[in-house]
């Protein structure tokens, strides 16, 4: 299984980034795919995640109204649209997925395979 996240890059206070993460090596099926972010000196957060299947969604509170998580099953491909972007929401962004589907959705110990991590820096 492969998870290769990209889009992260340098961008002003209120602007606007999409990260994609490209899934390939088995089918996913109704498991949960998440979104992580970890900044300098910090532990790995929990940001945002979206169900293959139903195209749940859910987020933490730091970025609820602010980011979109979705998914095109077509290309096997998560998103997370992040808006009114913040200094404090610099980090290495992580793409990650579930081997089995589980509710823990914001627990990084519920996923299986990780992405290599893109970096956002958000300049004030």
């Amino acid at each position: 299984v492969q998870l290769q996240a990209y889009g992260g890059g340098l961008v002003q206070a209120g602007g606007s980034l999409r990260l994609s993460c490209a899934a390939s090596g088995r089918s996913f099926g109704s498991v949960i795919m998440g979104w992580f972010r970890q900044a300098p000196g910090k532990e790995r957060e929990f940001v945002a995640a979206v169900s293959w299947g139903g195209g749940n969604t859910y987020y933490a509170d730091s970025v609820k109204g602010r980011f979109t998580a979705s998914r095109d099953n077509a290309k096997s491909t998560v998103y997370l649209q992040m808006n009114s972007l913040k200094p404090e929401d610099t980090a290495v962004y992580y793409c990650a997925a579930q081997r089995f589907y589980s509710s823990d959705y914001y627990n990084p110990g519920a996923y299986a395979y990780w992405g290599q991590g893109t970096l956002v820096t958000v300049s004030s």
